[in-house]
């Protein structure tokens, strides 16, 4: 075991979480940001403990901080802290290597686990609150408009009467399922029905964003633009679910199998379902 290695990752680690939680403070509310920051100040008392140790100072990560800077703008300060839980939880096994040459780690390894609980017991922020609203915005988008799409690509075969005609089932399905989200949190006498409902609407009109574009944009291949919609909704399902798995502590494999499959299940069946539309109704269009 090369302990000088380790000591100086985790230095290297410590510096760089100490710009991090200075950077995720920025996003949160008054209440975490100052945990935030006490957490921060800490991070760099280890990295002092780890100088002492090593004789040399340490540059932090720019593209670690970076990474979670731009995770806590696109996809919310919970997702962000909840990466940085995960990361509390690698340095306590780490520095629990070091602790067989240098004891005296004992009281930093003691503050990871405070950390970590700490991170854990933060936020509870808009995105979070309504997370199940919008997994049922995106979920049934994906589900419905992509078996749709398969359907009438094989039975009409012309790009632009495919988008046209997604386009106006996608508008029309976001707004039914912001009402209906709403009449049901409204029953339910949830919180904020209304917040409910634009967030459902939003993830929907997303989704129905996504699975359209390629119909307007390969005009000249229908089969091009089903194909390419289909990898949209891949690409969408494995970074919703990968948003799911961090957030909800589930398994990414398990939900993105289940969703994937689902939706291409879906799309699958519509297809021949056009097909059969399309030569005992002799469509040619």
């Amino acid at each position: 075991m090369d302990v000088q290695k380790l000591l100086l990752d985790s230095q290297k680690n410590e510096i760089t979480e100490y710009h991090v939680y200075n950077e995720l403070a920025k996003f949160a509310d008054a209440k975490n940001a100052k945990v935030l920051r006490q957490i921060a100040k800490e991070e760099l008392k280890h990295y002092e403990w780890f100088k002492k140790k090593t004789g040399r100072d340490v540059k932090p990560s720019r593209t670690k901080i970076f990474k979670f800077k731009m995770a806590a703008r696109i996809f919310g300060f919970t997702f962000a802290a909840k990466l940085m839980e995960y990361g509390e939880m690698n340095a306590q096994e780490v520095y629990g290597k070091i602790a067989k040459v240098h004891p005296d780690i004992k009281p930093v390894i003691k503050d990871e686990v405070k950390h970590e609980r700490q991170l854990i017991d933060l936020i509870a922020e808009d995105r979070l609150k309504y997370l199940g609203s919008m997994v049922l915005g995106l979920n049934d988008a994906l589900v419905e408009l992509t078996g749709v799409l398969a359907g009438l690509t094989f039975a009409l075969q012309n790009s632009l009467l495919v988008g046209i005609a997604g386009l106006i089932t996608g508008i029309s399905a976001t707004l039914s399922m912001m009402a209906s989200e709403y009449l049901s949190q409204r029953a339910e006498k949830a919180e904020n029905p209304a917040k409910a409902s634009i967030y459902t609407g939003i993830a929907y009109a997303f989704a129905v964003a996504v699975l359209i574009i390629p119909y307007f944009v390969f005009k000249s291949s229908v089969f091009t633009a089903l194909a390419v919609s289909l990898f949209g909704v891949l690409i969408v399902i494995a970074t919703f679910t990968y948003f799911v798995s961090i957030v909800d502590d589930k398994n990414f494999i398990q939900e993105f199998l289940t969703m994937a499959g689902i939706s291409y299940g879906v799309a699958l069946i519509s297809f021949f379902v056009g097909m059969i539309a399309r030569t005992f109704l002799g469509l040619e269009v």
